[in-house]
């Protein structure tokens, strides 16, 4: 139970108590009448002594007996929504851009399902779709049921990440709305001008189009431990479920190998990689195969996210779905372009 619903428990619980109470207790009686939390006509009474008060022999306490006994039976027809809320799971969606049988989506997936009063349920590609950015196919989703060791585990779905989300929130979540989606954990960074190739932030992008808050999870491709890369999402999501995610936007975590230094909370920057100009390597007739590779890049700009990555710090970046270039505006618009010639 949160800790909203624990003040809400004690206010109504103070407020069965009996209006004629010795001092202290009156003061905790005005106490719980602060969160005005309880509905039903169980808000106490702030008067210590009403005009219109009831006989002695039932309003004395402990001896009115019926008097208490009514103010019991309304703060538990009052509690009512108080369980109830706390009852209702806070509802995660999984998915990523390597694919469901990715073991790093397992790991993430079973790290959420260890947060008290969470239910986590996964919906991914069926293969790998890195670098789909938040791109669709279209048309209709087959879709498989996935079990692992005899347990059910998540839905496979044929198409791209946002198309996996978009199933998820729209099928899955049409009786029971998800409160987050989490994308990841990706096999390899997603910092700087990379991030708009990713079909791991793609996914989350998608969730924040949806309406519902994202977090976008990344990590180093080797000598990386992913339990601080789990660690570091389950605080994210604490965080999320106590009212402080953001609208509109989906949060990056990208985690580097080797010794953390700590995190940092930066910007985008530069990309880590560089494309290498392509080379013909192989040619039939009028046909030719060109290659190209990624060579990597040290980031110049200590304020970005990349710097930070590439200097051991675990980042986290909030990113945004709008790409206006704000400043722009009124600059294009004083080029007066128009349909005429």
């Amino acid at each position: 139970m949160s800790s909203f619903s624990l003040i809400r428990l004690l206010s109504c619980l103070l407020s069965c108590l009996p209006s004629r109470l010795p001092s202290r207790l009156f003061y905790l009686r005005r106490l719980s009448s602060l969160f005005g939390l309880c509905s039903l006509g169980c808000a106490p009474n702030f008067k210590r002594h009403s005009a219109a008060r009831q006989p002695r022999s039932i309003a004395r306490w402990p001896n009115g007996s019926l008097a208490l006994g009514r103010r019991l039976v309304t703060a538990l027809l009052c509690l009512m929504p108080v369980f109830a809320a706390a009852a209702e799971p806070y509802r995660i969606l999984v998915s990523n851009d390597d694919g469901i049988d990715s073991p790093l989506i397992h790991a993430l997936s079973e790290g959420l399902a260890t947060l008290p009063d969470v239910e986590v349920v996964v919906a991914a590609p069926d293969t790998n779709k890195s670098g789909s950015s938040q791109s669709t196919d279209g048309g209709p989703r087959t879709v498989r049921e996935v079990s692992v060791d005899g347990q059910f585990y998540g839905y496979s779905v044929d198409g791209r990440p946002a198309d996996a989300v978009r199933f998820g929130l729209l099928h899955l979540g049409k009786d029971a709305p998800f409160d987050l989606v989490v994308s990841g954990i990706n096999r390899g960074a997603n910092v700087g001008d990379v991030s708009h190739l990713s079909g791991t932030v793609g996914a989350a992008m998608e969730a924040v189009m949806q309406g519902v808050p994202a977090i976008a999870v990344s990590q180093d491709t080797s000598n990386v431990d992913t339990g601080v890369t789990v660690a570091l999402t389950k605080q994210l999501v604490s965080r999320y479920r106590d009212g402080s995610a953001p609208a509109g936007v989906v949060l990056s975590l990208n985690v580097p190998g080797g010794e953390l230094k700590g995190v940092a909370v930066r910007p985008m920057g530069e990309a880590y990689i560089a494309s290498t100009p392509y080379t013909l390597s192989n040619r039939i007739g009028d046909m030719g195969t060109y290659e190209s590779s990624y060579a990597p890049q040290r980031a110049e700009d200590t304020a970005s996210d990349t710097y930070a990555y590439q200097n051991g710090y675990a980042t986290l970046t909030p990113l945004k779905f709008d790409w206006t270039a704000h400043e722009m505006i009124e600059t294009v618009e004083s080029w007066g372009i128009t349909l005429s010639d």
